[in-house]
């Protein structure tokens, strides 16, 4: 990883060099201290005010960023959250600046730097390898759909981040962040502790600088997961809100792409830049008239007023100080006009074993789709290409086995009849008999639930450590989820996740941002050692 990060770094210094060398810098910026500390916490409304009051280029935010990237995960503390920066990142900048100048300016993005997760598709010189070993040169030949959504608004992809290998879809016992091509992520509040996965380095990035938002992908948990350890807003929206086309699969029933960030707000405005029907995504037919292209609308200091939420009984129970916040996060929205009401959900059971074996048949189906596309310097075509490929290889197999992969290359075809009972079970569960049931029932505007605990010391050997969480039943389910920062455990945060209907974003927004802007728990992290 680093021999291909540094001479993505060289190529990025000569554009520095020669585009900043052919232009004056500002004023402003002349006066700015030569470290990058000014681009810390910074939000997408405060940077675009930047822009357009001339105190700072686009180059020069993007050469910041890089340079934030080599200093604390390259280099420093060493996160391991970037497998790849992007050597047309500084000419795309260039080229951006010259648009704002001509007064010419894309979208909600113009000029935002984002890193995206290492399973998705981009036409820049980066590899897509889902952080295996054996897609370490494979090239997309096109952008994916949201790289493209996202370019179109204006931003600027300057890396690929490192994230659970297979999206954490191959081994019973893993560490996440752990990947052959990018190594161990690490959490930046305390070094030695887990990022949470699969969306590991996205949620790192993000949470540490490197970036002003990042796009991580959710199967179940690997948004808000990660954003829960991190200390960051994730959301995972509808299943077919956001296209998936030119993303490496897991599940055509549950993957979705999502927005993480610092802020609802930069988080929100995000989405809206990737929704859109995709005719290669079928999945994304039903948000016509249900997705928008802005949910800044929906952004209200006093979204909470009025709503009536759900607490799911015994969603807590994994950690005191967990469920201590939790108390705390309750009074906050009462105190903001919420009526807070304790629900049951339903039994895990119910949809757990069903959504796993979903998974397994989807996972061959679509990998086997995705791998036969690919160039033919790509040494793997199949899953059961890439199950002997593993066996093989000296690093892949070095800490984790596969036993996933292999059960997965053991189901049939979508026609199966065990898929097909197992696909119907955990709909009607989370969905009919789940959440639109408990929504139904007791007239509520969303449910809440504790995301996750504080992040585990990482460990190769025993692999991850979860002690409790709340992904399952929305993304099981395929229905939206935002978490947002509800405070710490020590150094560690852990985070508030709303959850509701399909197709409820504006409502989800509405509600975390009212809690966000009464309680802001967001802290920067401080790289420290355990103690």
């Amino acid at each position: 990883m680093k021999k291909s990060i540094l001479k993505s770094v060289n190529i990025i210094v000569f554009w520095m060099i020669f585009f900043l060398g052919c232009q004056s810098p500002s004023k402003k910026v002349q006066e700015e201290p030569a470290d990058n500390k000014w681009l810390e916490e910074m939000t997408i409304s405060r940077l675009q005010m930047g822009y357009n009051n001339q105190e700072y280029s686009i180059a020069d935010v993007v050469s910041a960023y890089i340079d934030r990237i080599i200093e604390l995960d390259i280099n420093g503390p060493g996160l391991n959250s970037i497998i790849e920066i992007n050597p047309d990142a500084m000419k795309i900048a260039q080229e951006l600046d010259a648009e704002l100048a001509s007064g010419t300016k894309r979208g909600p993005l113009h000029g935002v730097p984002v890193i995206l997760k290492d399973n998705i598709d981009t036409s820049d010189p980066m590899p897509t390898t889902a952080g295996s070993t054996a897609l370490k040169d494979s090239y997309a030949n096109s952008d994916s759909f949201i790289a493209r959504k996202l370019r179109e608004a204006g931003a600027v992809i300057i890396a690929k981040a490192n994230l659970s290998e297979w999206a954490n879809f191959r081994a019973m016992i893993s560490s996440s962040g752990w990947s052959g091509v990018g190594g161990q992520t690490k959490n930046p509040y305390v070094l030695d502790r887990n990022p949470c996965g699969s969306s590991s380095g996205s949620g790192v990035a993000v949470s540490a600088n490197l970036c002003m938002v990042a796009v991580g992908t959710e199967t179940n948990g690997s948004i808000v997961c990660p954003s829960n350890s991190n200390g960051i807003v994730g959301i995972k929206p509808t299943v077919g809100l956001i296209s998936r086309s030119g993303i490496i699969p897991i599940s055509f029933t549950q993957d979705t792409p999502g927005p993480m960030a610092r802020t609802v707000e930069d988080a929100a405005i995000c989405l809206g830049a990737m929704t859109g029907i995709d005719s290669l995504d079928s999945k994304t037919l039903a948000s016509a008239g249900k997705s928008r292209t802005d949910y800044s609308e929906f952004l209200n200091t006093n979204g909470l007023k009025g709503k009536r939420i759900g607490l799911i009984k015994n969603s807590g129970g994994f950690h005191d100080r967990v469920d201590s916040l939790m108390v705390q996060a309750t009074r906050v929205m009462k105190s903001q006009g919420a009526e807070v009401v304790e629900i049951e959900a339903p039994r895990s059971r119910d949809y757990e074993d069903a959504s796993y074996q979903v998974l397994l048949y989807e996972f061959k189906d679509g990998l086997n789709k995705y791998l036969s596309g690919l160039a033919d310097n790509v040494p793997v075509k199949s899953l059961k290409d890439l199950i002997e490929f593993n066996s093989k290889d000296t690093i892949e197999l070095k800490y984790f086995d596969q036993k996933i992969l292999i059960e997965a290359e053991k189901k049939g075809d979508l026609k199966t009849p065990e898929y097909l009972k197992a696909l119907e079970k955990m709909h009607r569960a989370t969905r009919e008999e789940g959440i639109d049931k408990i929504m139904n029932s007791n007239k509520l505007d969303a449910i809440i639930a504790p995301t996750g605990s504080p992040a585990w010391k990482t460990d190769l050997i025993l692999g991850d450590h979860f002690v409790g969480g709340s992904s399952s039943l929305a993304a099981i389910s395929g229905y939206p989820a935002i978490t947002v920062p509800m405070g710490f455990v020590s150094d560690m945060p852990v985070g508030l996740t709303f959850f509701g209907r399909a197709w409820s974003e504006p409502v989800l927004i509405e509600i975390a941002y009212s809690y966000e802007q009464a309680s802001r728990h967001r802290k920067a992290p401080e790289y420290k050692l355990s103690d």
